[in-house]
C-alpha cells in the first residue's frame, strides 16, 4: 500500500457559502479555516494547497459572546512612535464589519507562505449579497 500525496495540478476546488448570522466568531473561524486549508477532504496533504473557496455572508451579524462587544480590543500600529490605535469590537463592527471574521480566520491559519495563498480564497461580505453566483457555491452547513 502506498501513501497518497496530492499534487498541485490535480486539486479540484469547490466554492462554499457560509451564513455568519448568529454564529460564534471563534467556532465559525475554526470551521472556515479547516475548509480553506482542505482538512475536510480525504486528499489533505499538509504541504500542498488543497483547500476550497469560502464566501462568508452576513458578516455584520456574527455573534460575539459575553462582554466582547465592549471589552475586546483590536489594535492597529502605524510603525511610528505613538502610532498605536486601539478600537473596541463595537467600533470595528461599525467601521468595517468584515474585519472581525477575517482577522479571526487569519489568526487560525499557520504562519507560512502556503497560508498566505490560502487566505486569498476567503471572501467576506457584510450583507447577504455576493458577486460569486457564477461559481455555483454550495451552502456549507457547520456543526456549531
Amino acid at each position: 500500500m502506498k501513501t497518497f500525496v496530492a499534487k498541485k495540478e490535480e486539486v479540484t476546488r469547490n466554492w462554499y457559502v457560509v451564513d455568519a448570522t448568529d454564529k460564534p466568531t471563534g467556532r465559525l473561524a475554526v470551521a472556515i479555516s479547516n475548509v480553506l486549508r482542505g482538512k475536510t477532504k480525504p486528499t489533505y496533504t499538509p504541504n500542498v494547497d488543497t483547500g476550497d473557496f469560502v464566501v462568508v455572508i452576513n458578516a455584520d451579524k456574527v455573534k460575539l459572546t459575553g462582554n466582547k462587544e465592549d471589552k475586546k480590543i483590536y489594535q492597529d500600529f502605524s510603525g511610528y512612535p505613538d502610532g498605536l490605535k486601539e478600537m473596541t469590537a463595537r467600533t470595528v463592527r461599525a467601521k468595517d464589519p468584515t474585519r472581525i471574521i477575517t482577522q479571526a480566520v487569519r489568526g487560525m491559519l499557520p504562519k507560512n507562505r502556503l497560508s498566505r495563498c490560502t487566505f486569498k480564497r476567503l471572501k467576506v461580505y457584510a450583507g447577504a449579497d455576493h458577486p460569486h453566483d457564477a461559481q455555483n457555491p454550495q451552502a456549507l452547513e457547520l456543526k456549531i
